[in-house]
C-alpha cells in the first residue's frame, strides 16, 4: 500500500522518470535482501507454533535466531559496503540506509508473526498503518514542505535541507518509520523468555530452507525485471524506462493489495484448519471466492486504466507504459491463485516443492527477460511475469492434486477466469476510448456473478 500511495508523490517531485527508476531498482534489491534476512523463519514459525505444545520455545527460538543473524548482517554489510555497492549499482550513501532499514524490518518479523498466529489482526493492522502514516508524513515533509520552509528563510530548515538529497530523503523516511515500528514492538522482546532450543532450531531451519530458496526465486520473479531492464536497455534510456514501467506497475497494486491481504490471513488459516474434517472442501471454497473477487478487480481496473493513469501519474512521459497494465493485473491474479493452491505443500511438510516451483518460475523469468527485453522492452518483462506466475500456478495445481487432492471446481474457476480475461481484453484493446462500453461490460460481469453466486456471496458477506 505504501509504495502505491507514495508513487504519485515521487512521480510529481522527482525530476524525471530516471530518478524514479533509481528508486525502483534499489527497492528491487531490498526485496531480495529481505528474503535472505528472513530465511523462511516466518513460515517455519507458523508451522511449528500450531503443531508444538511448547509454543514459547518456538517463539523464543525463532526470535533469537533472527536477532543473531540480523546482527551478523549489519556487521558484514558495513564491512563489505564497497563490494556490495559495486554488485548492486547502489551508491554507498544509499546502501548505508538500506542496511539499517533491512535490519530493523527483520527484527519485527517474528513479533508480527506472533500477532497473526494469536489472531490479533487489529493490533497488527494499527501498527502496520502507523508505519505507513509515519513514512508518508516524512516523505511529504522532506520532499514537499522542507524545500519551501528552507526557501522561506528558517535557519534550522536551511541546515536540514539539501537540494540534491531527494532520493536519500526517501530512505531516511523509511528508516525512521521502521525504527518507530520496532520501538512499538519492543514489549514483545521485553516479555520474551530467551531460551534457545537448538534441536527445534535445526528442525525450523530444515523446514524453512526450501522456503528460503523459493523466496529467493520468488523475489527474482517479482523484482528482477527492473534490474534486467536497467542493465539490458541502452544506458541513455534504461532508467527512464524502468521509472515509467514501475509507475504503471504500481497501478496494478489494487490486485497486489488484494492478494497480499488475502495471503496474510490465509496462511495461518491453512495451518489452524489443517486437521478439520472438511478442510479440503473449505480450501476449495476459499479458492473459488478468491478467483471471483480477483476477477472483479481485473475487469474493473482494466476498464478504468486510463482514468487511474491520469489520476495517479500526472506526467504524460510515463503514460506509454500503460500497455502493460492488463498483463500485470492478470499475472498478479495468477500469483494469488498460486498462493491459494500452495496449501498442499505447507500442511504436508513438502516445502521443498515450493522451492522447485519457484525456481522453475525464476528460470522462466531469467530466460524470457533475456530473450524478450531486447525485442519488446518493458512489455517483454510484463509478458515474462505473466508466463512465470501462470506456470507456477499450473505446477502447484498439478503437484497438489498428486499429493493433497483438493476438490476444486475447475469449470467454475476456469469459467470466471476466461470470462474476466475476455471482458478485460475487449474493453482495453477494442473499446479503450469508450468508457460507456467498459462500464456496460462491468455491469454484465457483475450480473452474471450475482445470479450464479448470490446465495454463497450472501453467506460470505454476512460472515
Amino acid at each position: 500500500m505504501l509504495s502505491f500511495l507514495l508513487m504519485p508523490l515521487y512521480v510529481a517531485v522527482l525530476d524525471s522518470s530516471a530518478e524514479y527508476g533509481v528508486v525502483s531498482v534499489i527497492f528491487a534489491w531490498v526485496v531480495l535482501f529481505n528474503v535472505l534476512l528472513a530465511y523462511g523463519m516466518e513460515t517455519s514459525f507458523f508451522r511449528f507454533f500450531h503443531n508444538n505444545e511448547h509454543k514459547e520455545g518456538v517463539v523464543a527460538t525463532s526470535a533469537i535466531s533472527l536477532l543473531i543473524s540480523t546482527a551478523l548482517f549489519v556487521i558484514l554489510g558495513f564491512l563489505l559496503i564497497g563490494p556490495l555497492s559495486d554488485i548492486t549499482n547502489i551508491a554507498p550513501r544509499y546502501f548505508k540506509f538500506i542496511i539499517a532499514i533491512l535490519a530493523l524490518d527483520a527484527l519485527v518479523i517474528i513479533p508480527f508473526a506472533w500477532l497473526r498466529a494469536n489472531e490479533q489482526p487489529m493490533k497488527f493492522a494499527l501498527i502496520k498503518i502507523g508505519n505507513v502514516v509515519v513514512n508518508m508524513c516524512l516523505n511529504i515533509f522532506f520532499l514537499v514542505l522542507l524545500p519551501e520552509l528552507a526557501e522561506s528563510g528558517g535557519s534550522f530548515f536551511k541546515l536540514l535541507y539539501r537540494p540534491d538529497y531527494q532520493i536519500a530523503y526517501i530512505f531516511i523516511s523509511m528508516l525512521v518509520a521502521s525504527g518507530g515500528t520496532l520501538l512499538v514492538m519492543l514489549p514483545f522482546y521485553l516479555k520474551l523468555k530467551f531460551k534457545f532450543n537448538s534441536g527445534l532450531w535445526k528442525k525450523m531451519l530444515s523446514y524453512g530452507f526450501p522456503i528460503l530458496i523459493s523466496g529467493i526465486a520468488f523475489s527474482i520473479n517479482e523484482v528482477s525485471d527492473k534490474i534486467f531492464l536497467e542493465r539490458m536497455l541502452p544506458e541513455e534510456i534504461a532508467l527512464y524506462e524502468v521509472g515509467a514501467y514501475t509507475a504503471v506497475y504500481k497501478l496494478a497494486m489494487f490486485m497486489t493489495l488484494f492478494v497480499m491481504a488475502f495471503r496474510m490471513g490465509i496462511e495461518p488459516f491453512f495451518f489452524s484448519h489443517a486437521q478439520d474434517k472438511n478442510a479440503k472442501q473449505t480450501y476449495a471454497t476459499v479458492t473459488e471466492y478468491f478467483v471471483i473477487f480477483g476477477s472483479i478487480i481485473l475487469v474493473v481496473i482494466t476498464v478504468f486504466a486510463d482514468f487511474l493513469k491520469e489520476l495517479f501519474i500526472d506526467k504524460p512521459s510515463y503514460w506509454d507504459a500503460i500497455v502493460i497494465m492488463p498483463i500485470i493485473l492478470l499475472a498478479n491474479l495468477f500469483l494469488g491463485i498460486y498462493h491459494n493452491l500452495s496449501v498442499w505443500y505447507k500442511v504436508n511438510d513438502r516445502t521443498r516443492y515450493a522451492a522447485y516451483i519457484s525456481v522453475a518460475g525464476a528460470i522462466i523469468t531469467i530466460i524470457l527477460n533475456l530473450l524478450l527485453i531486447p525485442v519488446l522492452g518493458y512489455v517483454g518483462s510484463a509478458i515474462t511475469t505473466l508466463v512465470a506466475y501462470g506456470s507456477m500456478m499450473l505446477l502447484s495445481y498439478y503437484y497438489g492434486q498428486k499429493y493433497y487432492p483438493v476438490p476444486y471446481n475447475l469449470p467454475k474457476i476456469g469459467g470466471y477466469l476466461v470470462l474476466s480475461i475476455g471482458i478485460s481484453a475487449i474493453s482495453f484493446y477494442l473499446f479503450r476510448s469508450n468508457l460507456y462500453i467498459g462500464c456496460f461490460l462491468i455491469l454484465i460481469f457483475f450480473a452474471l456473478i450475482y445470479f450464479a453466486e448470490k446465495d454463497g456471496l450472501k453467506r460470505v458477506l454476512k460472515a
